[in-house]
């Protein structure tokens, strides 16, 4: 599976961005999805996650009034819709396909289970 992620950029405080992360090479419309992002000087973070039924989404407790994962399964693509940004939101975000199907839950904020990643697209969030 090869994941393309798109969409980064520079952004104002309080601006929104939508990303996208195409995945090709097979299908993975059984499999959860997820975006990570990452600070310079800090270690990757969970934001978000979708399983491979679009229900139940997973967010990490800060993003999860301001941010929205969606699936298109057909299309094998996920966005992150990200709105009221603040620049503690600057870093690279990579979004990971699941390596088991079915997966659903907390289990999914977690890097581990995680077999693809795309090569991440840079969000910058200042004035």
């Amino acid at each position: 599976v090869q994941l393309q992620a798109s969409g980064g950029g520079l952004v104002l405080p309080g601006g929104s961005l939508t990303l996208s992360c195409a995945a090709s090479g097979r299908s993975v419309s059984r499999y959860a999805m997820a975006w990570f992002r990452q600070a310079l000087g800090k270690e990757r973070e969970f934001v978000a996650a979708i399983p491979w039924s679009t229900l139940g989404a997973e967010y990490a407790d800060s993003m999860k009034d301001r941010f929205t994962i969606s699936r298109n399964s057909a299309n094998s693509t996920i966005d992150l819709r990200m709105n009221s940004l603040n620049v503690g939101d600057t870093g690279v975000y990579y979004c990971a396909a699941d390596g088991t199907p079915y997966r659903y839950g907390m289990s999914l904020r977690t890097e581990q289970g995680y077999a693809y990643w795309g090569q991440g697209t840079q969000v910058t969030v200042s004035s």
